[in-house]
């Protein structure tokens, strides 16, 4: 069985999203996968300037097969979500694809999300680990 490297790009702020979907792939029998997204207490967050967190960003990205990214209207005005999605698919030879999965019950969606993502998905375990699987 493949064990996926995922990049989850999350906002603290709505960290429920980062820790339900982490919870999700965790329960779902057969599907394995390492976390590469920046931890809470990781001191990435302490970086001296923007240059130092990007690249703090992108070696977190670095192996990771596939990026997701909870598509909820918030990240439109996250700068963060905006520059990780410019490494996603402009930082590496290879681009890495970037799923992107409407929050549960939302029926709007982050445009610059969506119009970067590779697919979008519901917020549903099967239809995640299926684009994870599709795209890794």
């Amino acid at each position: 069985m493949k064990t996926y490297n995922l990049f989850l790009s999350h906002s603290w702020t709505y960290s429920n999203h980062y820790e339900n979907l982490i919870n999700l792939l965790n329960n779902r029998p057969y599907f394995s996968f390492n976390d590469h997204s920046v931890p809470k207490n990781d001191p990435v967050h302490d970086a001296d300037n923007d240059a130092q967190l990007r690249q703090a960003i992108k070696n977190h990205m670095q192996g990771c097969h596939v990026i997701l990214i909870v598509a909820g209207v918030y990240a439109t005005h996250s700068k963060w979500i905006n520059i990780e999605i410019d490494i996603a698919k402009n930082g590496f030879a290879n681009p890495k694809p970037i799923i992107a999965i409407r929050p549960r019950g939302n029926v709007n969606v982050s445009k610059p999300v969506a119009d970067a993502a590779d697919e979008l998905v519901g917020w549903n375990t099967e239809s995640v680990v299926a684009a994870i699987r599709k795209h890794g």
